[in-house]
């Protein structure tokens, strides 16, 4: 897995690449909780290159969001693989947490 951030109005984009499980969930958590400790609060994570997602995965996302609200942050997702997408309707996690079809969907209202 690779994630890339950078910075776009309000928000920061957070490029996730490869898989996002077991293996790979420490070091997502590790970035946005690091963010999160220097104060940002508004994110987008982008899931366009996002092969994969595991139950660690998704505990990860919930956990991030789970974190930014007592703030008064907010996460969003963007660009869902299909297989992706099908992973969060089935968990019910499309329901809870923001998805967009797009990064800039997604920053409308940031």
């Amino acid at each position: 897995m690779e994630i890339q951030v950078q910075e776009r109005g309000n928000a920061w984009i957070v490029a996730v690449t490869g898989k996002l499980d077991a293996v790979s969930a420490a070091d997502y958590e590790k970035t946005v909780r690091q963010l999160i400790a220097d104060g940002k609060t508004r994110f987008v994570v982008d899931f366009a290159e996002l092969s994969y997602i595991s139950s660690a995965g998704l505990r990860v996302l919930l956990s991030t969001a789970k974190q930014l609200k007592p703030v008064g942050g907010e996460v969003r997702f963007a660009n869902l693989q299909d297989n992706v997408r099908e992973v969060f309707e089935m968990t019910g996690f499309s329901s809870i947490l923001g998805i967009h079809p797009s990064v800039d969907a997604a920053l409308v209202g940031m």
